[in-house]
């Protein structure tokens, strides 16, 4: 079989098994969040906390909750890492340096999980377990709550409560995140990944040295890493160590457990807003997106140009053999198309264009499926966008779910689709006009350009992947990323539950013949079409210094 057949072989699988997995996954989710039942390990939790799970929130209390439980897990976290030269299961380590346990803090608690740092040579069992392994659930139970609280906006009428952020919270991690978790860590061990709470082990000789590994809960790490679109690593190379990711049956779950949850996420929202039809409509534009970026990686990466790459069967620096072009540009779209950031290959060792594919998924603004709560408030987010331009071509005031899009919902959207270009371009700018920090790059040129333009794309964009090629460990990049990975996580969500807020105030407008039909494929072409053509606008002339450049280059 060729290798261009074994990935299609792999993609059709994959397609299958999330289709499977779609109409009972997202018809649970939406019983977990439309239920007025508490199990009693939530009550325990409600006790603690001191929070009444029955209180209705508005918009301004949801997002207090939000930005309130964010901030104390970003000082817990801080703190962990700053004190773990005293905490027992360190492995001997030290405690982490200021800079960089600000920057890993901010990252984790975002949902990003940019790294710094080399995982198995900087941190024990403590901090891996005890604080970054629990705000991979925590941060992707507070993106489900978001997103669900802008659901019950369109789903709502003459009422501006959205539900209760901590009811929401606890039940996206109990419910949903923790039960599929232990699922997923129970597979990946099965395909060899290691769970375990071992010390540093010598392992033989390597270059005239020694070689040492250390052990640690990984399978149960990367389990939640995948499934709540998380990325941070156990080991410094991420997906593609085989502790990780041991082979292709475990890689391929892997992707799968990155898409689970964005794409069936498209039929709790039809369930919860009252048609499934609407939902359909959202996952054919994720779906039309995602298949166009991996066929486009596939081609670009098996294309042969040369004697090397026609011995190798394609672009293969940079990947591992145990997975392949095919198997790599699979997860690679999956984990930028989504706010994984988890990497079984390196970036920057794809062609040009393969790496301005990469970069351009995240630029979407994750959301074809995109991140865990994030993907689908994202993608409603341009939805209100593409029927606010319908409603300019035809002189129509537009609507949306039966409410009206007037001035200041537009103005929210806006907002929310300038913050993130703002900061990825701002700081790009600062960072290339300044001496200190293009010494970091390891390249020059197109592809040095890129490696800065990357880095802030994936920490604004929360996704977390590196060009691995920017020295990032410096004062400069851990505190400036660590501010965009923050503002580029929380400055949107504010603007969502704002939105979420008017919609829910409103009174349902009853459908005409004129109200354009968002349930059909016309409409899903429409909003393909106008998520490629903003991120185009916003990035191209980033891009046509960076990858682009590089590719026409080559």
């Amino acid at each position: 079989m060729s290798p261009q057949a074994a990935g299609l072989l792999q993609l059709t699988a994959l397609i299958a098994a999330l289709a499977l997995a779609y109409r009972p996954l997202g018809d649970y989710m939406a019983k977990v969040y439309s239920s007025e039942k508490h199990y009693r390990p939530e009550k325990w939790i409600y006790k603690v906390i001191g929070a009444n799970p029955a209180a209705e929130m508005r918009w301004p209390a949801y997002l207090r909750g939000v930005l309130a439980f964010s901030a104390v897990s970003v000082l817990f976290l801080y703190l962990l890492q700053r004190i773990q030269g005293s905490l027992p299961g360190s492995l001997g380590f030290s405690s982490i340096d200021p800079d960089q346990a600000f920057n890993t803090a901010a990252s984790f608690v975002a949902n990003t999980n940019w790294q710094s740092y080399y995982g198995e040579q900087a941190m024990g069992h403590v901090v891996q377990t005890g604080g970054l392994a629990v705000q991979n659930f925590l941060s992707a139970a507070v993106g489900l709550a978001v997103a669900v609280a802008l659901v019950r906006g369109f789903a709502r009428s003459r009422t501006g409560e959205l539900g209760n952020f901590w009811a929401d919270l606890v039940r996206g991690t109990v419910r949903i995140l923790v039960p599929i978790s232990v699922i997923g860590a129970l597979v990946l061990v099965a395909c060899g990944a290691i769970q375990n709470f071992s010390g540093i082990h010598q392992v033989g000789q390597f270059m005239g040295g020694t070689q040492e590994w250390n052990g640690g809960a990984v399978a149960s790490q990367e389990a939640i890493k995948e499934l709540g679109t998380n990325g941070g690593g156990y080991f410094n190379a991420n997906s593609a160590h085989p502790f990780e990711n041991p082979n292709p049956l475990s890689n391929l779950f892997e992707v799968f457990l990155i898409l689970l949850i964005p794409f069936a996420l498209t039929r709790t929202f039809g369930r919860m807003a009252g048609s499934l039809r609407q939902g359909y409509a959202i996952l054919g534009a994720m779906a039309v997106i995602w298949i166009g970026f991996t066929a486009l990686m596939m081609w670009t990466e098996f294309a042969h140009r040369g004697p090397a790459f026609e011995i190798a069967g394609g672009a293969m620096e940079g990947k591992e053999t145990r997975f392949g072009i095919a198997g790599s540009s699979i997860f690679a779209v999956a984990t930028t198309l989504t706010s994984t950031g988890a990497v079984n290959s390196f970036h920057s060792s794809y062609t040009g264009f393969g790496g301005g594919i990469t970069m351009l998924g995240m630029q979407l603004g994750e959301i074809a499926p995109g991140g865990v709560g994030s993907g689908l408030y994202g993608m409603l987010i341009m939805a209100v966008i593409a029927v606010f331009i319908a409603g300019l071509m035809v002189g129509r005031t537009p609507e949306y779910l039966g409410k009206k899009i007037g001035t200041r919902q537009i103005k929210l959207a806006a907002c929310y689709i300038l913050v993130t270009p703002a900061l990825v371009l701002g700081f790009t700018a600062v960072a290339m006009a300044l001496p200190t920090p293009a010494d970091s790059m390891t390249n020059s040129g197109a592809h040095g350009f890129s490696e800065i333009l990357y880095a802030y794309t994936s920490g604004a964009n929360n996704n977390g992947s590196a060009f691995a090629g920017l020295g990032a460990d410096t004062p400069w990049f851990n505190t400036t990323i660590g501010l965009a990975m923050l503002l580029g996580r929380f400055l949107p969500m504010v603007f969502v539950l704002a939105l979420a807020g008017s919609l829910a105030e409103q009174r349902p407008v009853p459908e005409t013949a004129g109200t354009l039909r968002t349930d059909k494929p016309l409409y899903t072409g429409l909003l393909v079409g106008t998520i490629l053509i903003i991120t185009g606008l916003t990035y191209f002339p980033a891009l046509a210094l960076g990858p682009l450049a590089e590719g026409l280059a080559s």
